[in-house]
């Protein structure tokens, strides 16, 4: 492991923490310049190729899922572990299902209940979206289903 700072390459690991999806997470010192960063590391497992609604198919990309999820809970108070977390949820759900191909409407019903439980404005924005809610109307009825439950 490379040092981010100095890039010196080496460095000694001061804590390690699991978490619940196999992941590792590594806080490092630099032997050169003593400074301290951490360091996630994940298993690479397969997971099932995406299909969008125009039917082409790409590879899931864990990045850009996150960066959806991030811009929805922009200025909301989400930490960036929630975040994470639920994208690293998102991520183990689809290789659970053990399939080869899912519809890209799977990744974005996984993404949108796992904001409806972390944050409803969250939720909200990413719906406008990924529901298409197009009118106050739609965006209203919308609300409207998160309060009555």
């Amino acid at each position: 492991m490379h040092c981010p700072y100095c890039k010196h390459s080496r460095t000694r690991v001061l804590d390690t923490t699991h978490d619940p999806h196999g992941g590792i997470r590594r806080r490092r010192e630099c032997l050169n310049c003593h400074r301290r960063f951490s360091t996630y590391e994940r298993p690479i497992t397969d997971t099932p190729l995406i299909v969008k609604q125009d039917g082409t198919r790409e590879t899931f990309n864990r990045d850009k899922l996150l960066r959806g999820i991030q811009i929805a809970c922009a200025k909301r108070p989400v930490s960036a572990a929630d975040i994470e977390r639920l994208v690293g949820e998102v991520e183990a759900s689809l290789q659970s299902l053990g399939k080869a191909e899912v519809s890209s409407r799977v990744v974005g019903d996984l993404a949108i209940e796992g904001l409806k439980k972390l944050d409803q404005v969250a939720y909200i924005r990413y719906a406008i979206v990924y529901l298409g809610l197009d009118d106050l109307r739609s965006i209203r009825e919308e609300i409207d289903h998160l309060l009555e439950g």
